[in-house]
């Protein structure tokens, strides 16, 4: 592969390409195939990419609304488990004040005795 630069008359811009050679059976002749790169910046002397024009190809759409649901899904999932945490730790509060409680009344009942 290499890189071919071609100058637009009408408008002065330099293109670079970006070209790939092969033999066509056919024709009997050498071939290329040229695909954009970008222009040439003619005050820095840079390849500016020009960007991806045509139709987006199917599959980025298809693995984006995936993807989005499967966020949704686990946010949906975070929340139910983050509400079940809460309910733990009330309970969990709860036991060890009756657990307090009931360790206070068998210190009593144990001092009384002795």
């Amino acid at each position: 592969m290499s890189i071919v630069k071609h100058t637009d008359k009408r408008t002065g811009v330099t293109y670079v390409y970006e070209s790939e050679s092969y033999w066509d059976k056919e024709k009997k002749q050498p071939r290329s195939k040229r695909t954009l790169i970008g222009k040439i910046d003619e005050a820095t002397g840079e390849i500016v990419p020009t960007g991806k024009s045509g139709r987006r190809k199917s599959s980025e759409e298809k693995l984006n609304n995936e993807s989005s649901s499967v966020i949704t899904e686990q946010v949906a999932s975070l929340a139910e488990k983050d509400a079940l945490i809460t309910e733990l730790k009330a309970e969990i509060r709860q036991l060890k004040k009756e657990k307090q409680d009931i360790l206070n009344a068998l210190e009593a009942i144990t001092s009384k005795w002795s």
